[in-house]
C-alpha cells in the first residue's frame, strides 16, 4: 500500500506505460551479444564484432536499412579514398551510391 501511488501513476498520464516490456526488447541484443562475447576468441575478434553491432544499430537509428548500407558501403571501400571514410559512417545525411 505504501507504494499505491507510484503503481497507479501510468493512469494519470497517457505517455507512462505499467510495463517495461518495450526497454526489455531494446537492451536484450545486448544482453546476448554480451554471452556471444565469450567465444569470440579473442579481445580483437570480440573488439570487432562489437563495432559492428555499433555500426548496424547507427544504421538502424538514422533510418538506414542495415543491410543495404553495410552492402553498399563494402561494394565502395575498395574504391573509396582512405581520407574519405567517414563519408561511409551510418549517418542521416548517407548518400548512396
Amino acid at each position: 500500500m505504501r507504494n499505491w501511488a507510484a503503481l497507479v501513476r501510468y493512469t494519470e498520464n497517457g505517455v507512462l506505460v505499467p510495463d517495461n516490456n518495450a526497454i526489455g526488447q531494446a537492451i536484450r541484443p545486448i544482453a546476448v551479444g554480451r554471452s556471444n562475447y565469450l567465444f569470440a576468441d579473442s579481445a580483437r575478434g570480440g573488439h570487432a564484432a562489437a563495432t559492428t553491432y555499433s555500426l548496424v544499430d547507427t544504421a538502424r537509428l538514422n533510418g538506414l536499412n542495415p543491410y543495404l548500407w553495410l552492402k553498399d558501403v563494402l561494394a565502395r571501400l575498395p574504391s573509396h579514398p582512405i581520407n574519405r571514410i567517414a563519408d561511409l559512417l551510418p549517418l542521416s545525411t548517407y548518400q548512396w551510391a
